[in-house]
């Protein structure tokens, strides 16, 4: 397999299974509070980590463990440059800081990277917040040319990931995916000017989805349409009610509230009123 090496696989593939049937048994279980399910499974993310990534070189920076493979080697600064920079920006821009040291892996091609998540091998990512880990593509397999500093922390996906575990630390891991991915591209836009064009540029027709569709059904919908109205749920919520509330509603969400009773809660309104205003806003922007 493309970039791991010295690697047990029977172990690993054991490992794997067991964190799938754990994640099953999770997801079904209404005893354990959704704070103890993310304990449980950021401890098997990170056993399953440093066990894939066991004789991986590493650089302990002040924030974050990096693990990456020997030829990687000249890249790492680069990566944990942007790393402490997201460090710094999101957890300001957030009021908290993680209460741990964060650990990021290195891969060097999408293949690898794809593979640590058994996603197809075609799949095509930048990073990826998972368990509390972040894991990033090797600047080196999709960044050339001068100025790989700069561009790296604009384009990379260094602040966006940071977002991500931000959200799952202060929800107690209690969101839903156009959440997480609104704030993150929100944040992202914010500190490094980033967003991904609209889907609709080219002048195609304008068309939305629900709110309950994105949170029942994120994955499997069109992906350029599902983020865009993600970051476009944010955005609304910022332009008109305040930036504040962002960091209102990911307050009761920490407290265990559901996505509707945080949004009702933060807003003054109910869910419905803030869907219907919310697809006014699609349709008038």
């Amino acid at each position: 397999m493309t970039g791991i090496k010295g690697l047990n696989s029977a172990w690993l593939v054991l490992v794997v299974l067991l964190l799938a049937i754990l994640g099953l048994y999770l997801s079904k279980n209404s005893i354990l509070s959704v704070q103890a399910k993310q304990n449980i499974f950021h401890f098997m993310v990170g056993q399953e980590t440093n066990l894939s990534t066991g004789q991986w070189d590493e650089l302990q920076t002040e924030h974050y463990k990096i693990k990456y493979m020997t030829e990687d080697k000249a890249e790492v600064a680069l990566v944990a440059n942007a790393a402490e920079d997201a460090y710094t920006s999101v957890s300001d821009r957030m009021g908290q800081e993680p209460g741990r040291q964060t650990t990021i892996v290195i891969y060097p091609d999408s293949k690898s990277l794809a593979a640590s998540f058994g996603w197809d091998k075609n799949e095509k990512a930048l990073g990826v917040y998972w368990g509390g880990t972040i894991r990033v593509l090797a600047p080196s397999a999709w960044l050339s040319g001068v100025d790989q500093q700069d561009r790296f922390i604009k384009e990379g996906p260094m602040v966006h990931e940071f977002t991500h575990l931000m959200v799952d630390q202060m929800t107690r891991g209690n969101y839903n995916r156009w959440w997480t991915e609104g704030v993150a591209q929100y944040t992202e836009k914010q500190i490094t000017g980033f967003e991904f064009a609209s889907p609709f540029n080219g002048k195609q027709q304008l068309y939305y989805y629900t709110l309950d569709n994105l949170e029942k059904n994120f994955d499997s919908l069109d992906q350029s349409v599902a983020y865009w109205e993600a970051l476009q749920a944010v955005d609304f919520i910022v332009d008109k009610y305040g930036e504040e509330k962002i960091y209102t509603v990911i307050h009761y969400l920490g407290k265990g509230d559901s996505m509707p009773k945080a949004i009702e809660g933060t807003l003054g309104t109910d869910y419905e009123t803030f869907s219907h205003d919310f697809y006014q806003y699609l349709e008038n922007n």
